[in-house]
């Protein structure tokens, strides 16, 4: 890389043939120990002056007698100080005295500002902080009068005041233990350490620790119980009567259609579920509840125990117990996931794979729905290889048997989806302008009206499929089968992978569902949203809903959107959901038996359509920025769902997502450097070169992320390549463009190395022990000279191998200036 057009000047020494050509004058301001400058000689003056007018006023911790030098690029390590100039350590207690008044210290601009925020933090004095003056003990406290011992034991006191202590039981324990802080010694033992700063930093600002207030955050039911209102009541029982009457057939729909399990495990969904998030969940308005998705994932299981001979179509307590497996292996998982903290997973899948994804599933639906809406059910079960076979056969087994259609089944289909989609189009209109259309329980209407005529016109006689009747497949209402039993083994190994897939598409959708939620509530206060906190409570909901073999249940942002959008504010719409839904199994289940099937296809199929509506979109967003790699991954998920199986696209997309983030995660991001001329600002070389200037003979290599074993393996490689051709993008065919001579001197700027490990710093040091051997000196600027990061290079001997701490520079502008020195370059006059 040649350098930028400098004015010529004649070197003074043939000693120093290979010093830049043209000198950066950087050594003017560089020497071994510099004096001070006037700047610091009046800010040191000034603070002597104010010590001598106040004899009893103590320095300011915040305000040394030096402070360390900063540049444009923030502060950082700096070079060893002369003796001179070396900053004094001061400790704590020497300048924590006690406030004699306004006058007693010098304001400061740093004391001003903590002064400003320690008067709005609580009312009262203030005797904690970090660089707050400790006051004088105000009159009548409990420790006035004391020695500053006692007075210090008295304020760190674990005595428990919270007023909410039992004097019987703390004088018996404390007798037995001999301590009558039990309770608080017992607490700190039970806190994390995440917990033990908070009640650090609580008790500087003056809060109560309490474990109330921690269990609050855990168990959020005790948040918005607590803000719950009577004005709430009404919007929240309109939500959830809404909500009942578009969902609960749906549930039934999803049951009998896509999952092949017995209807009631559908309704059982939304008894066990929505009420476990309410009390655990910390987005207020999501309702959770069966989708499309994992219903299909879970007919998928069942079709393929059926296929390996496990059982028969018409063995609905097997088919029971698989969907109990499912869903109990799914909330395991989630809620695993959620006690190790594994909230950022819902970050993994890319958006094309979900895209692609969810378009092949909402076709996948569309296709087999298109069966029993045509009346070829019984036809399909007659012939071999279509009822559990790919999207592809299934449409050519419609194609071939269009003159068998049953025409009275196709019409109540088609009539059904038809006045669904136009209120549902009708409501998109009008709703903005128009808000209490959202009321208008249309899809309820569809049904009620659908039962009624089959009923009156006796559609069953006529060859109209119908639900029938209702009920469990054990007999009983609510029986209670543990999933993880010893003689489900079988059916847990069938269906690990898929319900691994189902939790983390369920989790994602949840998670979009209450990210898109999280603020739109002001009603209730104080429920932060947390992907663990989610995932446990998930977790925790399909793992008692599996223990009644009910469907997999997660947040859906069109249900909850409906509950926002009906007046729901609160988590009590959930559980007014769940009683409506109780109240249905126990009463009304035998009023569902002339529910039309055809009708329960078609509002199935309109959930297909919305699955697929958002594709067309997402296709032109790619094409117009040309993102030809998401396109491909979108086509190749969707090709072999709907060609193969929905296992296999659920594989694929996977893989493919996880391979691309180790891909991204694996490639080291170094960079060359090079200054904006006549300023001290260091920029990539590599994407204005021509803007930039360099110095000969130095190479600047940025690193701006932490060094772990995931990205050093190509550290090597790509810094070779930096330093043969000056830029990473080079092909490795190409002749080498930069002399050794141009590498004589490597700056490490590390200030984007947070973090490192053991392979880091291996990888490091052999970087460095290479280096060293071949005569280049090695600078690191802009590091930290504490910490695990400075530790693992003293440990492993990178610091050693440089020279020693010299060479770990404040910034870039101070190795350039030790570089010129080093090499002896003359000043420019």
């Amino acid at each position: 890389m040649s350098s930028s057009p400098r004015p010529s000047h004649k070197r003074t020494s043939s000693h120093h043939d290979h010093a830049p050509v043209t000198p950066s004058s950087l050594r003017q301001s560089y020497t071994a120990s510099t004096p001070p400058s006037p700047e610091d000689e009046h800010h040191r003056s000034s603070s002597q002056d104010a010590a001598a007018a106040t004899p009893t006023a103590p320095r300011s911790l915040t305000t040394p007698e030096r402070r360390p030098s900063t540049t444009s690029r923030g502060t950082a390590m700096s070079p060893p100080a002369s003796p001179l100039r070396s900053p004094a350590r001061f400790g704590i207690l020497d300048h924590v005295v006690p406030l004699a008044g306004p006058s007693a210290t010098k304001a400061t601009e740093t004391t001003g500002l903590l002064k400003d925020w320690r008067e709005h933090a609580h009312p009262g004095p203030c005797n904690h902080g970090t660089f707050s003056p400790r006051p004088g003990t105000p009159s009548g406290s409990v420790v006035e009068g004391l020695d500053s011992d006692a007075g210090e034991d008295a304020l760190n006191d674990d005595s428990d005041t919270s007023g909410s202590s039992v004097p019987l039981i703390d004088a018996v324990v404390g007798k037995l233990t001999g301590r009558q802080s039990w309770k608080k010694k017992l607490a700190k033992r039970m806190k994390s350490k995440t917990m033990n700063h908070t009640s650090h930093i609580a008790e500087e600002a003056g809060i109560e620790d309490s474990w109330t207030m921690y269990l609050s955050y855990y168990v959020p039911f005790l948040t918005w119980m607590r803000q719950y209102k009577f004005g709430f009541l009404k919007g929240d029982l309109v939500a959830a009567i809404t909500m009942a009457s578009f969902y609960l057939p749906m549930a039934l729909s999803l049951a009998d259609n896509l999952a092949h399990v017995p209807p009631i495990n559908g309704l059982y969904s939304f008894v066990f579920n929505p009420i476990i998030y309410a009390l655990l969940g910390s987005c207020p308005q999501m309702v959770v509840g069966p989708e499309a998705a994992g219903s299909l994932l879970v007919g998928t299981v069942v079709k393929r125990s059926i296929d390996l001979g496990r059982g028969e179509d018409g063995d609905s307590a097997m088919h029971a117990q698989i969907c109990g497996v499912v869903t109990g292996m799914a909330g395991a998982t989630v809620f695993a996931a959620g006690i190790t903290r594994l909230g950022f997973l819902d970050s993994v899948l890319s958006r094309p794979f979900l895209r692609g994804f969810i378009s092949a599933v909402g076709f996948v639906i569309a296709v087999d729905q298109l069966v029993p809406e045509l009346g070829l059910t019984r036809i399909a079960e007659k012939t071999p290889g279509v009822g559990h076979g790919s999207s592809v056969e299934k449409l050519r087994f419609m194609f071939t048997n269009l003159d068998k259609v049953h025409r009275l089944t196709f019409a109540i289909a088609f009539t059904s989806f038809a006045i669904i989609m136009v209120f549902r189009e009708l409501k998109k209109r009008l709703q903005p302008r128009y808000p209490g259309v959202a009321y208008i329980p249309d899809r309820f209407a569809v049904v009620v009206a659908s039962a009624i005529f089959t009923w009156y016109f006796e559609w069953e006689k006529q060859g109209v499929a119908i639900l029938g009747a209702v009920e469990s497949a054990s007999g009983h209402l609510f029986t209670f089968r543990w999933p993880f039993q010893t003689a489900h083994m079988t059916h847990i190994r069938d269906a690990m992978s898929t319900s691994f897939l189902i939790a983390l598409l369920g989790f994602f959708e949840s998670s979009v569902a209450a990210k898109s939620l999280s603020g739109s509530n002001g009603a209730i206060q104080g429920m932060n949203l947390s992907p663990n906190r989610e995932l446990v409570a998930l977790g925790t909901a399909n793992l008692v809903g599996a223990c009644f073999m009910s469907l997999p249940a997660f947040g859906g942002y069109g249900r909850s959107k409906v509950n926002h959008s009906t007046g729901g504010v609160s988590p009590m719409s959930s559980i007014f959901l769940s009683l409506i839904t109780l109240t249905c199994i126990c009463f009304l289940l035998p009023y569902f038996y002339y529910l039309p099937k055809p009708v329960l296809s078609s509002m199935i199929s309109v959930v297909a359509w919305s699955l697929i509506e958002e594709c067309p979109n997402d296709i032109l967003f790619f094409v117009r920025v040309r993102g030809w790699g998401e396109l491909g991954l979108m086509a190749i998920i969707f090709l072999c769902t709907i060609f193969y199986s929905l296992s296999l696209g659920i594989a694929i997309g996977v893989g493919l997502s996880v391979l691309q983030v180790i891909r991204h995660s694996t490639r080291p991001r170094i960079q060359i450097l090079g200054r904006h001329p006549g300023t001290n600002r260091f920029d990539n070389a590599e994407a204005h070169p021509e803007r930039l200037e360099f110095f000969e003979g130095c190479l600047i290599v940025k690193i701006p992320e932490p060094l772990t074993f995931a990205n050093t393996g190509e550290l090597k490689t790509r810094l070779r390549r930096l330093e043969i051709y000056g830029t990473s993008k080079a092909h490795p065919a190409l002749p080498r463009l930069r002399g050794e001579d141009s590498n004589r001197n490597v700056v490490f700027d590390i200030h984007g190395v947070t973090e490192m490990d053991g392979s880091g710093a291996q990888v490091l040091e052999e970087i460095v022990r290479s280096y060293v051997d071949r005569g280049v000196r090695v600078f690191f600027s802009r590091g930290q000279r504490e910490g695990k990061v400075w530790d693992l290079m003293v440990r492993s001997g990178i610091v050693e191998l440089v020279g020693g701490e010299d060479r770990f520079v404040g910034d870039v502008i101070d190795a350039l200036k030790m570089t010129e020195v080093a090499e002896g370059t003359p000043t420019r006059a």
